[in-house]
């Protein structure tokens, strides 16, 4: 039974409204979702044939939410961290001059984090061991970057 606000009105909600299909709009945005995510993991799996020496990568929104991930732990703590670095990196590149940003890699004594822009909506974030031959990570980072960008232009919902 819906309850009232104090101004009389109910507080239930209405039911979502058909997308012309006769299927809610929340049911398809799911559907979307769902299917991104997929397609996300797809070329996530592809880059870790191709760089043996990757441990896992996160797509995430530029807000840093995660949605698409094949890393175990922190997923949403990476998520939000590398949105901080491709707005901060971005932010450099654009006032030092260096022209589109492109891709920013972090070394540490335990291996690599590389970050790309993938389109105007998602950050790819790619962890690597230590030993990954950096020009094949790079360059092959930076293809699955683009085809996240691709998939998630044509997908109407990244979350």
């Amino acid at each position: 039974m819906p309850t009232r606000t104090p101004a009389g009105a109910s507080s239930a909600q209405a039911p979502p409204a058909p997308d012309g299909e006769g299927v809610p709009l929340h049911d398809r945005a799911r559907r979307e979702l769902a299917l991104l995510r997929d397609r996300l993991h797809e070329e996530m799996a592809l880059l870790r044939e191709r760089v043996p020496e990757v441990n896992g990568s996160v797509a995430c929104s530029v807000d840093g939410l995660p949605i698409a991930s094949d890393l175990r732990g922190e997923t949403e703590q990476i998520g939000a961290l590398s949105s901080a670095v491709l707005a901060l990196s971005g932010r450099l590149t654009t006032m030092a001059d260096k022209g589109s940003f492109e891709e920013t890699l972090i070394s540490g004594s335990n291996g690599y984090a590389v970050f790309y822009a993938a389109g105007p909506t998602i950050v790819l974030t790619v962890l690597a061991r230590p030993g990954t031959n950096l020009g094949l990570l790079r360059l092959e980072g930076r293809k699955t970057a683009a085809r996240l960008a691709a998939i998630t232009s044509r997908t109407s919902t990244t979350h």
